[in-house]
This record gives C-alpha cells, structure tokens and sequence, in this order.
C-alpha cells in the first residue's frame, strides 16, 4: 500500500550521514561506515550520489528522495520489524516492532511551535510518522521523515544552523511523539519525551527524528538528547535505560530504509 493511502499506512554501525548530518562524527568513524556497512546493494561506499556534488546524478537523487513519500509503500519506510544490531547500550542487539503509523495529517500539529518555526524555512512537503516499540515493550519510541520543499541550498542553510547553534540538543526543539490509542504507546504524550534526535539531510529533502520514553507513561523532567544519553559514564535514568539507544539506534535504521529506497527506486528503468 501507499502513503497516497494512509490507512495502511547485521548491521553493527550506524549508517553513512548523508549531507549535514546534526551528530557529530570523527573522520575515522565515517571511514569506517563507508568501508563496512555496503548498505545499498554491496555498493563499497553506501552513497545515495554518483558522480560529483551538483551533476544531473545528484540532483537526480534529491529529487527522487522528495518524492519518496507517496511512491514507497508504508512497509518499506517504516518497516514491521527492525532489527538493530549492536544498536543498545554497550552493544546489545535491539529489535523494534511497529505499533501504529500516523495518519496522513500533515506538519499543523505534529511539532511544538519553536522546532516547527525553526523547520519552516524548508517548508513541509508530508511528514510521515510511525510509533514503534522494544521486544519487551519497555520502551516507545515514534520516528518521523519530513518531506520538506526545500532544495539542496536550503537543506544546507538548515543543515549548517543546527550545527553551528546546537538546535538539536535542545529541549525546547524536541520532536513531538506519535500516542496510537489501543497500543502500549497510548500515555506517550510531550511530558513522556525522554530522548530524542534530529539529522538535517542535504543531499534529500528530508528531516529525520525520533523521540522516545517509557512505555508505562511516567513523566520526565529532564529528558536528555541522544547523543548525550549514549555517553559512556553517563548515569541519568534516561542513559541508564538505553532511551538514547532506542532514538538513535531506529532514526539511525529508518533513514537506512529510505537511502535503500532511494537507491532501488534510481535503479528502476525510465
């Protein structure tokens, strides 16, 4: 099914950062996910882009991820199952079972006034959300890709402004949760949000986050960005519970989803 309708709407490492990515990265770990992963196809270097920055190959590929959202079925995005390898803390394997997929509701009221202020420059094309959750159901966490409008020198301005202001490490620019009644994710509301992230792609039009929070609906005062709750040493409840594992590690997983759909769909002939 497609999301033209709604309703039905190993892997060690983390995939490759495509563009700006809002994490940091040392040079030597994007080596090593560029020599290892071969996430599309076996491609040695798992790049969405052929060629040079700015050939018909890239933008080519820009524009085929924008379009993604009404002509990759639900199940290729967001997956009934994931399986993280290696994805909890010190390496545990994770796997994460889709609850509910959002309705087709558009940006309105999926964002908290200042992140959807923040966001508008690249405007909003469809957001797509999904709630999944742990193999125990401890944990939910609800993923989200944001088509925007934007082209590639927007995406970049973006990309560049949460980088250099730390737009994603605050609280008050959080991703709002996806709460699908009937499910273990029901009480999943803003006061929930325990961790989160966010990575402005530039070489696709998409925004892509995940927030997450207990399952059993306790508030948290102090939610902790994902990259932070991953610390080593880090000793908040959130750290302590893998919240940052289970952001980071499905955001990581679903963007890996769309770079394959993009690359299958590029593959298709004209």
């Amino acid at each position: 099914m497609s999301f033209g309708e709604p309703e039905g709407y190993g892997e060690n490492v983390r995939p490759r950062p495509l563009g700006a990515r809002i994490r940091s990265r040392t040079a030597a770990a994007a080596a090593c996910v560029v020599l290892g992963l071969g996430l599309i196809g076996g491609a040695a270097t798992g790049s969405w882009l052929v060629g040079e920055p700015g050939d018909g190959d890239a933008r080519d590929s820009f524009a085929e991820a924008g379009g993604l959202w009404h002509s990759v079925p639900v199940d290729r995005l967001f997956p009934p199952t994931v399986a993280g390898q290696g994805a909890g803390p010190g390496g545990a394997d994770r796997t994460w079972t889709r609850i509910a997929v959002a309705p087709d509701s558009g940006c309105t009221n999926a964002f908290d006034p200042l992140l959807r202020k923040v966001l508008a420059p690249v405007g909003c094309e469809r957001l797509l959300r999904a709630t999944y959750t742990d193999a125990t159901q401890s944990y939910v966490t609800t993923v989200g890709l944001l088509f925007t409008k934007a082209d590639t020198a927007a995406m970049g301005s973006l990309g560049t402004r949460f980088t250099k202001e730390g737009l994603d490490r605050r609280t008050d620019l959080m991703p709002r949760p996806y709460a699908a009644k009937g499910t273990v994710a029901a009480g999943f509301g803003q006061e929930q949000r325990a961790s989160w992230t966010i990575s402005v792609l530039t070489d696709a039009p998409v925004v892509v986050f995940a927030v997450s929070g207990w399952a059993d609906a306790r508030t948290v005062d102090e939610p902790e960005p994902a990259e932070e709750a991953m610390r080593s040493g880090a000793t908040s409840a959130v750290a302590q519970a893998g919240l940052g594992h289970e952001a980071q590690g499905l955001a990581d997983r679903i963007e890996r989803a769309l770079r394959k759909n993009v690359s299958s769909a590029s593959e298709q002939p004209s």
